[in-house]
């Protein structure tokens, strides 16, 4: 499904942290505990090389993404689409928003780590990411189940 509405991506800063702190609270699955505390978000944006990107819809936060660039490479920290914004093209236009914000910034690559049953995993072999490592067992749910991470990689320069 598409956005009925243009999807509006604008980047963020440390007076938009309480809407994707929100975001993240929404998005993320509990029973996994991958939502970051607002003080590890606030942590990170300090950081150089760091930015976020929060998406829109219909004049509605959407979704958000975290990343950051070392030298000529990118890493995809975070991204969470709020449940009834999915299937939009919201986490679309966030990770193309991404790797355009990487290629400005010089990256010629973006990283990515995801747990091995999320279903973002087909959002991001659709933008041409390949996974190019695996780690087996290190996601442990809050139920004690473990589940292997996976590790994406696309060239983007």
């Amino acid at each position: 499904m598409t956005a009925d509405y243009p999807i509006e991506i604008v980047h963020g800063g440390p007076a938009d942290l309480a809407t994707v702190n929100a975001l993240m609270r929404e998005a993320f699955d509990p029973s996994f505990g991958e939502a970051w505390t607002p003080s590890q978000c606030l942590g990170m944006i300090a950081l150089p090389g760091v930015w976020f990107s929060i998406a829109w819809l219909d004049a509605k936060p959407a979704g958000f993404a975290l990343a950051r660039t070392v030298a000529d490479e990118a890493e995809l920290l975070l991204i969470g689409i709020a449940p009834a914004m999915r299937r939009h093209g919201v986490g679309t236009a966030l990770l193309r928003s991404v790797i355009a914000d990487a290629q400005e910034r010089g990256a010629v690559t973006v990283h990515l780590e995801v747990r091995a049953n999320n279903d973002a995993v087909q959002l991001y072999r659709r933008q041409g990411f390949e996974k190019i490592g695996e780690r087996r067992d290190y996601y442990r749910g809050k139920d004690g189940r473990l589940f292997d991470a996976h590790t994406f990689f696309r060239t983007i320069g």
